[in-house]
């Protein structure tokens, strides 16, 4: 007989009356009742029991979280134990000491070992952690959140770290705005708060599994009677099942139910845990089938909730795939569909605010910005913008700040006439208000005829007023970003000038957040192209301020001070300033920069600085390694960056000493490899370096042996005369060399040439004029020859 033999026949002696044609209701249960096979074994079998204990046999539990098994822990720790379980926790302990557990691979991965250290890392003291901690670095975003939990019992700790890693992974491209927010600092709860609310929590969550609908009505009430905003409760509900019931409730037919159970979800959904678990459990396409229903409270709340756990990527495009975004588009509609005699209109205007707030959220995404724009939402936001009710206003704004940054959007804004309202509220006593106001100015600024639109809405002054508000930093930035943008326009600036704008903003360089600085270099930048505002920059500290950001490592901060440096670089006074705070060396330090667009803003603030300074070539190669970059960075693939290479390159080719070093160092060939180039921009400035470089006599015959002759000629083509002069002017440097006379003369330059002499500006018709002299003179000397 073997095993499972003997284990049947067993259990078929307790029971009885074993005929199957009887009905199974009628069997009855003579025997015991064993919960496992292991006590039942351990009942039969003396031997079975002795040989478990022996070997220190530990029987299997369901697992828990890490938050039950803690609170359960605190609760069995309090609890008298009986000898039987003391001498039991001995062999565990035992057990544990002879086989210490290792940390999984995962975990070593991860890098959170480093955060909570080994038991001898516990044991040491204060002194030998602080000289070791100098040496051990982890991520920011880790060592913020591990700084958060200071206080927090084990299991809460390491749940914090373990979700900031994971939304570290699962983050979204750059095209979208940020991720999940930071957790927020958690305040540690002593173990009695904690089991008292945890058992709360659980008494709840078992009447809710067990209850009829009367019974969920009433449970769902005194849930909601919790601080539904302390972690503890929160997590609790997670644990212990509680989410899931909150969800299934909304599948249910109970209007009730449904209500109650999304006020719970709408709080606690704030949690990023909770979030990130109710998009797993498949909980927002649960809520917006919700949006459906003629409820006014159920959409508003739903709208709410979907607001809240719309903060990552995943639950925005799930939103987006089950058609989310048309409903909510539609509940924006409130003055019109739901406005009916009899209606409650604050009800239609929560709907409306909800739906606005969840299109805010939601509208992070690009693709659900154009989800929104497809299904009629810029009309309806357009007209709730215009309502008199500010708590709708916020929302609204929101949303279109975050659209704004699509062109289609801003071409919108412009014809619903919305700049118009924004400007109106940016006079509001609501600071976030004004701050989203503000943003959606800066966004929509980048087009002249939204620039245009808010000085004739007098929206200038109120900006510049918004700058005295220093303290609120979101605000302070917004504003500085739409006064940067609306001062591209130089009518813009002028008006600037008379509310004091400059003299405030050369008043932020310092102190500030890089958001900040950002912006107010960026209109520095702009109102230095008046000549009057160059001097006013420099005598109120301004290009001390300025230079001094040139040692800063933001992206976008470098290339703002670098155009603003260049700005006020074309006045020659304060060049010297500039070259004396070692301005010019500092600048010319951002050409090793790895960004494009920092190398690009350098090297055009480096040319009005060579082109005013005192004496250029001296300052020049006493810049070691300085030309040498500049001949690496004609092999750039960013046109932007060769462009301003080339520019760069023409003024320093009127140095004769420093043409010999760049010639020696070959910039002929890299020149002549670029004038294959379509882009016109590229052109102007390519065709002006090489006619200053053939000022070196033995460059022109480089030239004309890298082919860089005939592709010149094709550059006559184009109407625009300043390319038309730097090409004429070239192609009379080159001509003075036999041979590029004859390659000039096959690619017909000569009928272009004697167009320009007719119809070009002056210096155009000297240079082409020079250049058909050239040609002239070799035809005559080779018919002297032939003679």
């Amino acid at each position: 007989m073997n095993f499972q033999t003997a284990v049947v026949l067993h259990l078929g002696d307790s029971y009885s009356g074993l005929d199957k044609e009887e009905d199974e209701s009628l069997y009855e249960r003579q025997g015991d009742f064993y919960e496992d096979m292991a006590t039942l074994l351990k009942r039969v079998s003396p031997h079975f029991e002795k040989n478990v204990r022996k070997q220190y046999f530990v029987e299997q539990k369901p697992r828990k979280s890490i938050h039950v098994a803690h609170v359960d822990y605190e609760i069995e720790k309090a609890q008298p134990k009986t000898p039987e379980e003391r001498e039991w926790e001995k062999v565990q302990q035992a057990l544990y000491a002879r086989k210490k557990r290792e940390p999984c691979q995962r975990w070593r991965n991860l890098g959170v070992l480093s955060i909570f250290g080994s038991d001898e890392d516990l044991m040491m003291s204060a002194a030998e952690k602080k000289r070791l901690g100098s040496k051990t670095k982890v991520t920011m975003k880790v060592g913020l959140t591990a700084a958060s939990s200071i206080g927090l019992t084990a299991s809460q700790r390491r749940r914090s770290i373990v979700a900031s890693l994971s939304e570290e992974h699962c983050s979204e491209s750059s095209s979208e705005s940020e991720e999940e927010e930071e957790q927020t600092e958690r305040r540690p709860d002593t173990s009695t708060e904690l089991q008292s609310e945890y058992w709360q929590v659980q008494k709840l969550v078992k009447y809710l599994k067990a209850a009829d609908q009367t019974a969920t009505v009433l449970v769902l009430c005194a849930m909601m009677d919790l601080d539904l905003m302390k972690e503890v409760i929160q997590l609790a509900i997670l644990d212990l099942g509680g989410l899931e019931l909150l969800l299934n409730l909304l599948d249910t037919t109970d209007i009730r139910s449904k209500i109650g159970s999304l006020k719970i979800l709408a709080k606690i959904s704030q949690n990023v845990i909770i979030r990130q678990t109710i998009v797993n459990m498949r909980g927002l396409q649960r809520m917006v089938n919700n949006l459906d229903l003629p409820v006014k409270e159920l959409q508003a709340l739903a709208s709410e909730t979907i607001a809240h756990v719309a903060k990552f990527r995943r639950a925005r495009r799930t939103v987006r795939v089950h058609g989310g975004i048309r409903k909510l588009v539609k509940m924006l509609d409130c003055f019109h569909y739901s406005a009916k005699p009899g209606e409650d209109m604050e009800k239609n205007l929560e709907v409306a605010r909800c739906g606005a707030s969840a299109l805010w959220s939601l509208s992070k995404s690009s693709k659900n910005k154009e989800a929104i724009r497809k299904a009629g939402g810029i009309p309806l936001l357009g007209l709730l913008l215009r309502s008199p009710y500010e708590k709708i206003a916020i929302p609204v704004v929101g949303t279109l700040q975050e659209c704004a940054s699509q062109k289609n959007y801003r071409v919108a804004i412009q014809n619903e006439g919305m700049v118009k309202d924004l400007v109106k509220n940016l006079s509001s006593d609501n600071e976030e208000l004004q701050m989203l106001c503000a943003s959606a100015i800066f966004k929509c600024a980048e087009d002249k005829l939204t620039r245009d639109l808010v000085r004739s809405h007098h929206g200038l002054q109120p900006l510049v007023s918004l700058l005295s508000k220093a303290e609120n930093k979101q605000l302070l930035a917004a504003a500085t970003g739409a006064i940067w943008k609306c001062s591209i326009s130089m009518e813009n600036v002028a008006i600037f000038q008379e509310y004091k704008a400059l003299h405030m903003l050369i008043g932020l360089l310092t102190d500030q957040p890089e958001e900040v600085l950002v912006n107010v270099v960026g209109a520095l930048g702009q109102f230095a192209q008046i000549q009057a505002n160059k001097a006013a920059i420099c005598n109120g500290g301004g290009i001390r301020a300025l230079i001094n950001l040139l040692n800063g490592t933001n992206q976008a901060l470098l290339v703002n001070v670098a155009k603003a440096v260049g700005a006020c670089a074309t006045e020659r006074d304060n060049v010297a300033i500039i070259d004396q705070l070692d301005g010019v060396r500092l600048v010319w330090s951002l050409l090793k920069n790895p960004n494009a667009e920092v190398q690009a803003s350098a090297a055009w603030a480096i040319c009005p600085c060579i082109e005013n300074a005192k004496d250029a070539g001296e300052m020049v190669l006493f810049l070691i390694g300085g030309l040498k970059l500049i001949i690496q960075l004609l092999k750039s693939p960013s046109n932007e960056v060769l462009t301003s290479i080339c520019a760069v390159i023409a003024k320093l080719a009127k140095d004769k000493e420093i043409l010999g070093v760049l010639s020696d160092r070959g910039v002929v060939p890299l020149l002549a490899g670029l004038t294959n180039t379509t882009d016109d921009r590229l052109r102007c400035h390519l065709a002006e370096a090489i006619g200053h470089c053939c000022m070196w006599s033995s460059n022109r015959a480089c030239f004309g042996d890298h082919g860089a002759v005939g592709l010149l000629v094709s550059y006559l083509e184009s109407n625009d005369n300043l390319l038309l002069l730097n090409t004429t002017m070239a192609l009379y440097q080159l001509s003075k060399d036999p041979n590029n006379i004859i390659t000039m003369h096959e690619e017909g330059v000569v009928e272009p040439l004697v167009k320009l002499i007719a119809s070009g500006t002056d210096e155009i018709q000297e240079f082409a004029a020079g250049c058909v002299r050239n040609i002239r003179l070799l035809v005559l000397a080779n018919q002297r020859a032939i003679y």
